[in-house]
């Protein structure tokens, strides 16, 4: 999963970030409005962490140009502690949930997890297509109870599928999810993981759909 993070404040973007990419998402990052609003209309996120007060484009406007442009990728805001208005004007903006400052890191990737659940219309975290589990919360993957040790990488992939039951997902879009702007993206990384990730789980977890990418199979 692919995310964007909007913070203006050095040191909170600096534990945000690292705080999501320790949960498994791949990490673009702005410090202001003008330079957020460019990356969430060239770039394909599965969510954005957005912070309302911002330099040169204050949030909100960012938000509110991305929703009139079409742009569906969940978001939340953040906001200050007793700026009910910020929340009301977020909302209406089409935010799809807000958190105040301070908050518990925890809370934050709890409530992400959450957006890009609903995005796909799922509901509990712990997803599974028949024996294969994956809890989103503890980032644990089991097939019938046994657990089945992944790299990030592998776990980042395998996680996009399983958000995506029964779709084929094509190579492109796999790489512009799972890998953040400045990473090296080799036309064969996806392979790569694929291959790794097929080792590990049962045989034919993971079609192959010819000429169009992949799809995660019912494992028995």
């Amino acid at each position: 999963m692919r995310l964007l993070l909007v913070e203006d404040e050095p040191t909170l973007r600096t534990q945000l970030r690292t705080a999501l990419q320790q949960a498994g998402y791949a990490v673009d990052e702005a410090d202001n409005g003008r330079d957020a609003e460019h990356l969430g209309d060239t770039e394909p996120f599965d969510a954005v962490v957005l912070d309302l007060g911002l330099p040169i484009v204050d949030g909100l406007t960012v938000l509110q140009h991305w929703r009139s442009a079409g742009r569906t990728m969940p978001v939340l805001i953040l906001t200050a502690r007793d700026s009910w208005h910020e929340k009301v004007a977020g909302i209406d903006a089409g935010a799809d949930d807000y958190l105040a400052k301070p908050f518990h890191m925890e809370e934050l990737l709890a409530r992400v997890r959450a957006l890009i659940r609903r995005a796909q219309g799922l509901a509990s975290p712990l997803l599974q297509c028949g024996a294969l589990s994956l809890d989103t919360r503890s980032g644990r993957v089991t097939v019938g109870g046994r657990p089945v040790p992944l790299t990030s990488h592998e776990y980042r992939l395998l996680s996009y599928l399983m958000h995506r039951p029964g779709q084929v997902v094509s190579r492109t879009e796999l790489t512009e999810h799972l890998y953040a702007q400045d990473f090296d993206r080799d036309s064969n990384t996806v392979e790569v993981f694929i291959a790794r990730l097929r080792r590990k789980l049962p045989a034919d977890a993971i079609e192959t759909v010819r000429g169009l990418g992949y799809r995660l199979a019912h494992v028995a």
